[in-house]
């Protein structure tokens, strides 16, 4: 079966934690061309970092009602329990949506949310458009699927029990092994050698022919992403991923919490905090908002490794608590304590 015009188009968007899923998506919903777009987005962690930072931007062509938030479960995990009601939402919405768009979190095999296209309730009313691989190129670049893979690598070498490439690598492999494009993010910061061991450490997991595309702040054009019209629901079987045949996988290895802070002085000096734990500590992400005292606007944080954004994304409501939150995510096993002490220090 090809796509239908009566079935809406979806494109899912996979990737590693800090990526750049988010800000390319953005970029997408702010160069819609006319369409109507929904959104779809999966947080891991207790915070929808991401979910804000989308409905804050006053886009027309994505209202914020068009952007349905997925918290708290992985959306490969939790199909029939969140992501159907989600789609009856968006489905449900007047005027009807043109393409919607699936942000999974960065744990997300994309294989199995494929899959729930193909139940009979939702393949008569939308079909996978392409599934889209945000891949990370500086890290690629200088040999790891994220920023700082020290420590991931440290904890497998001394796990005598471990039998298998570390999980990360394997849901790496996993998203490349089932996009039909790949986004090669921060391309601004490799230079063609980095670019080309990027390009190799890709080609490694694919086994069919598929478009690698560079981009710096997440700037592709739409027309690039959109309307590739795969209906890849019919062709999943054709995707061969490491967890083919297993009917559930876990996310243990990983830890997600919340550290509230009170309003900070410096967004320097807490950068230089989140940094420091990042490296000393086996933080892999850290986002969130933060109150800067006298200053009206909202800090928006966003860390991979010991990389660290933040900027002004919007004003404080009067509606609003000003609130200082940071979702930490890492390996099992975080020192919780420790990194709260470095972040309030």
């Amino acid at each position: 079966m090809t796509a239908s015009a009566t079935r809406v188009p979806c494109t899912v968007v996979t990737g590693f934690l800090g990526a750049g899923k988010t800000t390319l998506i953005r970029n997408i919903l702010e160069n819609a061309n006319g369409k109507r777009l929904a959104l779809i987005v999966n947080e891991f962690g207790d915070v929808g970092v991401d979910g804000e930072i989308l409905k804050s931007c006053g886009i027309d062509a994505c209202p914020e009602e068009n952007i349905v938030e997925l918290a708290n479960g992985c959306l490969c995990c939790t199909v029939a329990d969140d992501f159907v009601p989600a789609l009856d939402e968006i489905l449900s919405r007047e005027p009807k949506v043109d393409h919607i768009l699936i942000e999974t979190s960065g744990l997300a095999l994309p294989k199995p949310l494929v899959q729930a296209f193909q139940w009979p309730s939702v393949k008569s009313r939308v079909t996978v458009d392409g599934v889209v691989a945000v891949v990370d190129g500086a890290a690629l670049a200088a040999g790891q699927v994220a920023s700082d893979m020290d420590a991931l690598q440290a904890q497998r070498e001394e796990d005598e029990t471990l039998d298998h490439d570390d999980p990360v690598e394997e849901v790496f492999q996993d998203q490349v092994a089932c996009a039909d494009l790949i986004i090669l993010s921060k391309s601004d910061l490799i230079d063609a050698d980095g670019s080309a061991r990027a390009h190799a450490t890709i080609g490694e997991h694919l086994a069919r022919a598929v478009k690698v595309v560079p981009s710096a702040h997440g700037k592709v054009d739409p027309s690039v992403m959109l309307g590739l019209g795969l209906a890849v629901e019919d062709d999943i079987e054709n995707r061969k991923t490491l967890h083919d045949g297993m009917l559930d996988h876990e996310h243990d290895d990983f830890d997600s919490f919340i550290v509230e802070l009170p309003a900070i002085a410096s967004p320097e000096e807490l950068a230089n905090r989140v940094a420091a734990a990042a490296e000393q500590e086996n933080v892999l992400r850290v986002k969130g908002f933060v109150d800067v005292a006298g200053k009206p606007m909202r800090l928006l944080v966003q860390a991979v490794g010991p990389r660290v954004n933040h900027y002004y994304d919007r004003a404080w409501t009067p509606a609003e608590e000003r609130r200082s939150r940071l979702v930490v995510i890492g390996l099992k096993g975080l020192n919780r304590e420790a990194i709260e002490r470095i972040l309030a220090n």
